[in-house]
């Protein structure tokens, strides 16, 4: 069962996706072609900004989450009503913290957009704030969804919002150019998803509904607060971790410059938005796996999981390094190019960022927070440090540049001690062994991409769908020939096996129900 809800998570995720990124581009040209770089820049500036506001949540929901695994697997109701109860508080009060965070940007507007032509700047980031703090509101119901393994239920009605809402808006610049309608129409599709979707809970289990009449045991409870308490000192860590590139980038840079990084930014968006939507789905099944399995069972999962992690993220990583300039040249011109260095960076901080996150869901999962408390603000310090020098000498390149170095720094090490320390229990050594092997072939394979792209000439459409073609056929061929004999691969050949056989079995027992009422 675990296994078919995180597959069924993972197509519908995926399909999600494909559908959202063919209007993503759409939407993008339009939004580029009605309004222009500097609406592009402060477009991209102000979600960055409240993508980093975020973060205030990001953690703390999953301490909780952790220790809703249990009483569910086990169907307790009476601890899951306890739980979930703390879980609403928990959002309001985060709903509050990103609101008040997001207002005290405001009188700060103006340095972060500077020399720019846009009107009504404080009602356009007043939009974005709402349309990042009311979801919060219905989290906790969503989350529950989530830790169920009916993520599919959430992403198709995400997946139907996100089609209207960007139809809607592409016809709204097309026919008015009014940049403030478009932030509002995908205002009020969100909160109404959220909002059907917080009934569809009620419905599903009712008993969420009834009062919560047992207590949270003092054990759970601390080890919530203790997991709270560093998270907190990790999210603000984050803050600046994640967020501060376009700030940086507007402040020392310019607005357009934000607007230029914006369009590969999306494209790197969306490479990662595909793999994590397999890796967010695997979330919660890790979650049910540490939960009930040994260690060693944890970590046989784990090492496949790592084969999928390495192989998902550098097939895009090379993909990213070879094509993203050739794409964006095609689609909407030279102007909107970036430098060849700063494109490097952004790839390897994609890939290097990619390459935790198997290690970091059993991290998450395994409830592993107070630990590594401090390990995003020292991080932090690189980052920004590193970022704030790095611009001064290389421009945008420097920011990236920065990120990196932050990582490597801190996380790159410091994550795979604890994970193999705690829930492992096993030395760490292997994981950089698999991580050099694994990096080798990417090598391997981006030197076979590199041929490809060198050999044949450049073109139209139809040239570069045929170099993306044959680089995309070259690096699985190179990664299936190096580890088809691993036991991760049989492992996850198995896994498929067993998938398709139980799916070719329920259809074979739905003909014959139906053989018989004939």
């Amino acid at each position: 069962m675990r296994t078919k809800n995180t597959m069924i998570n993972i197509l519908a995720g995926l399909g999600n996706q494909l559908i959202i990124t063919a209007l993503s581009f759409l939407s993008r040209s339009v939004f580029i072609a009605t309004l222009g770089i500097e609406y592009l820049g402060v477009n991209g500036l102000f979600t960055s900004i409240l993508a980093m506001l975020s973060l205030a949540e990001a953690g703390i929901g999953a301490s909780i989450i952790y220790n809703l695994y249990k009483p569910v697997a086990e169907n307790d109701q009476e601890q899951i009503k306890a739980l979930m109860k703390l879980y609403r508080k928990a959002y309001l009060l985060i709903a509050l913290v990103v609101a008040l965070l997001g207002l005290s940007f405001l009188p700060f507007l103006p340095f972060f957009v500077k020399d720019a032509q846009v009107d009504h700047l404080y009602l356009i980031f007043s939009i974005f704030l709402v349309n990042t703090v009311a979801p919060y509101l219905f989290q906790s119901k969503l989350s529950f969804l989530n830790v169920n393994q009916k993520t599919y239920v959430v992403t198709a009605a995400y997946s139907i919002s996100s089609i209207l809402s960007t139809s809607l808006k592409i016809a709204i610049l097309y026919y008015t150019q009014n940049y403030i309608l478009f932030l509002v129409i995908d205002c009020v599709l969100t909160i109404s998803t959220s909002l059907y979707l917080s009934r569809r809970v009620d419905r599903q289990y009712p008993f969420l509904r009834e009062p919560a009449t047992a207590r949270i045991d003092p054990e759970t409870k601390q080890s919530i607060i203790r997991n709270v308490k560093a998270i907190v000192l990790q999210n603000i860590g984050g803050y600046f971790v994640f967020g501060a590139d376009s700030l940086i980038i507007s402040s020392f840079v310019s607005l357009a410059a934000v607007g230029l990084y914006s369009n590969y930014k999306m494209l790197i968006d969306i490479s990662r938005t595909f793999v994590n939507q397999i890796f967010n789905n695997m979330y919660h099944s890790v979650g049910n796996l540490v939960a009930k399995e040994s260690s060693a069972k944890v970590y046989a999962v784990y090492n496949a999981t790592m084969l999928v992690n390495f192989w998902l993220y550098s097939l895009f990583a090379i993909l990213l390094y070879a094509l993203i300039g050739p794409f964006i040249l095609l689609w909407i011109g030279p102007k909107f190019l970036m430098g060849h260095g700063a494109l490097i960076l952004m790839v390897l901080v994609f890939f290097e960022r990619g390459m935790r996150n198997s290690i970091s869901t059993v991290k998450t999962t395994a409830g592993i927070f107070h630990q590594d408390r401090y390990a995003p603000l020292l991080q932090a310090a690189v980052n920004l440090g590193a970022a704030l020098v790095l611009v001064q000498y290389m421009g945008i390149a420097g920011v990236f540049l920065g990120s990196l170095i932050g990582s490597l720094v801190v996380p790159f090490w410091y994550t795979p001690h604890l994970v193999y320390r705690h829930v492992f229990k096993r030395s760490v050594a292997d994981y950089y062994r698999r991580y050099v092997g694994y990096s080798a072939v990417g090598v391997l394979a981006l030197a076979a991409v590199y041929g490809i792209m060198d050999v044949l000439p450049a073109g139209g459409w139809g040239a570069f769908v045929l170099k993306a073609g044959l680089s995309f056929a070259a690096v699985n061929g190179i990664y299936l020939a190096a580890f088809w004999r691993t036991e991760e691969f049989k492992y996850l050949l198995e896994v498929a096996r067993g998938l398709v056989r139980r799916l070719t079995g329920r259809k074979l027992e739905t003909m014959e129900r139906l053989e018989g009422i004939r």
